[in-house]
């Protein structure tokens, strides 16, 4: 059937809610989202602003989301290679597999906001490559003893990580891609999944990115039953449909507020690794709640108006997606944002459990160390920002 999970993308302002108060309640939502039965929960890493600066680490918070759940899966969604060493940012990652008991999901992006850039000394013109050599070499520590690596960017070895991961030869891997098919197709070329975010591409583009990630995955000669593709929304529901469309028409004007400021740089430059974004900025300014609503970018409305949103993605865009829905965007309260995922968990969820789509994935199995002869692994994509 098709998964659904919890994601958290923390567009807060701080005068609205304290870093304190939003981490305690995305800690509660994702016991919820456990006892409920969604399937997974996950967070960004961004930087600074409202728009995402309350998750400067997501490996932190998902190390306390672990603590406190126990079936649960977590996943990055996604950290970004370019702003962390790999041997950092492998050993962290496989830490988290350990503490969470194999639940971990490792998606990487490859950011797009300039001041983040800017903060870390690093061109924007190098995102691509630096993403391309950091995912490979997350990918190398975790499989590879006594490795050398001579990069382009980064040089070490012979070294060999601890721990090695719990899941062997490493936990999934996705690859978030914003615009480009080129960048689907290289993930399903790699054998990695894919997360994709419908509300900033067009709907054309987003078929022709994920039929370029399907036919890629499938000439490689991975089994299609294997793949997954995750495609996240907001989700503004309640039983008052009125009062659900008023809830995200002001959310979402506050979420684009606090993007366009963000994103306001993007209009001053041209960067050959972030074609066309120096009008993202435009397109921002451009967003219409209801417009959105209608081409099923944001999921809002009664159950009932939710159950169809997603029943006609999955008609446009395939059966195989899982779907990762944001409850508490903003300053949302914790009440609201609960009781939205209750009522999607009794009256939508349940609508979806016998449709077909991907199995379940199976449960890991631990790897003894030293392991013997590592899997190949294959190379990693150069995917899109997250």
């Amino acid at each position: 059937m098709t998964e659904f999970g919890v994601n958290f993308f923390p567009v807060v302002d701080p005068a609205v809610k304290s870093a304190t108060a939003y981490y305690d309640e995305t800690l509660r939502l994702v016991e919820l989202a456990e006892a409920l039965g969604f399937v997974q929960a996950q967070t960004v890493e961004h930087y600074f602003t409202p728009y995402g600066g309350y998750s400067p680490d997501p490996v932190t918070l998902l190390t306390a989301a672990a603590a406190r759940t126990s079936r649960i899966r977590i996943g990055t969604g996604a950290v970004v290679p370019a702003f962390t060493h790999p041997v950092k940012l492998a050993g962290k990652l496989a830490m988290l597999d350990h503490l969470s008991h194999g639940r971990l999901d490792v998606g990487f992006g490859r950011a797009f906001l300039p001041a983040e850039f800017a903060a870390f000394g690093i061109p924007m013109d190098e995102s691509r490559a630096r993403f391309t050599e950091g995912v490979e070499a997350c990918l190398r520590l975790w499989d590879t003893e006594e490795l050398v690596w001579e990069g382009r960017f980064h040089r070490f070895g012979p070294v060999t990580l601890l721990p090695r991961p719990y899941q062997r030869p490493h936990p999934p891997v996705y690859i978030a891609s914003a615009t480009s098919a080129e960048s689907c197709a290289a993930a399903g070329r790699a054998g990695h999944h894919l997360q994709v975010v419908p509300s900033v591409t067009t709907a054309a583009q987003l078929a022709a990115m994920l039929d370029a990630y399907r036919l890629a995955w499938d000439s490689a000669g991975y089994g299609p039953e294997a793949r997954r593709i995750q495609i996240k929304f907001t989700c503004y529901l309640s039983e008052d449909r009125a009062e659900a469309f008023r809830l995200g028409e002001r959310h979402e004007r506050g979420y684009i507020e606090h993007m366009a400021d963000a994103v306001a740089p993007l209009a001053t430059g041209r960067s050959a690794d972030y074609p066309g974004y120096e009008k993202f900025l435009e397109k921002v300014e451009q967003y219409d709640f209801h417009r959105s609503l209608a081409g099923n970018k944001v999921l809002a409305g009664d159950p009932g108006d939710v159950r169809q949103q997603i029943r006609a993605v999955r008609e446009q865009f395939g059966t195989d997606l899982d779907f990762s829905l944001q409850f508490n965007p903003g300053g949302i309260s914790f009440g609201r944002a609960a009781t939205a995922m209750e009522l999607f968990a009794e009256e939508v969820m349940t609508a979806f459990a016998d449709e077909p789509a991907a199995p379940r994935r199976p449960d890991p199995a631990p790897a003894a160390f030293p392991e013997g002869a590592p899997e190949p692994v294959a190379a990693a994509s150069a995917g899109d920002p997250a």
